[in-house]
């Protein structure tokens, strides 16, 4: 062990059902996830007023939209050779590679499909969904924490993390060396966001007012998109030519979160 650094030797299956498939922390953590946040819009839908069939359209949307729109995000952002080259292999979820904005997207595109079909505001959907999107966030980054994926760059810090079980590691492409753990650096920031909203939706539905779609909105992109805009400064590249860009990959897809959710609070405040 390095003196100062956190070995992390969690395995990433909790059960091996064969050599290649098995039950997985990270499964098991985003489902965990999905379900804690479906427990508390239950709560709220109930408090508002508003339909729980409709909850039950956007949670089976939001799951469907955002594993395809992962799914295709990681594939056209990331790896559009290898997978134009190999279309069938899109299908293969398992051997990883998931881009949170391509997941954005396509729950984007899944719940305006709700709104149109159920004539319900697609802003007060999306909003409603915000609330507890960051706590599902929380999860998945845990998830990958499991997996030792996506940490960062080398660090001297005493809360640095080795991780002997990352892919890398094992196939000797790179050193085992302390890292920045920063799937838990996310994970804290989204988990702030979700308390900030958490914060303001009960206590605005307490006192009888109407919640706010433009402040959920500006909170919840500013608390995950800035955030990850800010934290991709310490990561690894995820692909080889991520190396020479001043700004990654999942950064230039970040900005025009962060500057919606900007605008969107400024309009909120001089609103009010």
């Amino acid at each position: 062990m390095i003196f100062g650094a956190i070995t992390w030797e969690v395995a990433p299956e909790i059960i091996s059902i064969t050599e290649s498939y098995g039950i997985r922390w990270y499964g098991v953590l985003f489902a965990l996830g999905y379900l804690l946040a479906y427990l508390i819009l239950t709560k709220l839908f109930t408090k508002e007023g508003l339909s729980l069939v409709i909850l039950d359209k956007i949670t089976l949307a939001s799951i469907i939209g955002g594993v395809l729109g992962a799914r295709f995000g990681h594939c056209v952002f990331y790896e559009p050779a290898r997978y134009l080259a190999d279309p069938l292999s899109i299908l293969y979820i398992w051997e990883g590679g998931l881009a949170s904005h391509g997941g954005a997207i396509g729950i984007l595109i899944a719940f305006w499909i709700v709104s149109a079909r159920n004539s319900i505001s697609f802003s007060t959907l999306l909003s409603r969904a915000m609330l507890v999107v960051p706590l599902a966030a929380v999860f998945i980054r845990l998830g990958n924490l499991t997996n030792s994926e996506i940490y960062g760059i080398p660090t001297d810090l005493p809360w640095g993390f080795l991780f002997p079980n990352s892919i890398n590691v094992v196939y000797s492409l790179e050193s085992l060396e302390p890292r920045h753990p920063t799937q838990l650096y996310e994970a804290l920031a989204y988990f702030i966001t979700f308390i900030i909203l958490q914060k303001y939706a009960w206590k605005t539905v307490k006192l009888g007012n109407q919640l706010s779609n433009r402040f959920i909105s500006g909170v919840f992109l500013i608390g995950i998109f800035f955030t990850r805009f800010c934290i991709e400064f310490l990561k690894e590249p995820q692909v080889f030519f991520e190396k020479d860009m001043l700004l990654n990959m999942g950064q230039l897809l970040s900005i025009p979160f962060w500057l919606f959710g900007l605008i969107l609070l400024l309009q909120y405040y001089k609103k009010k």
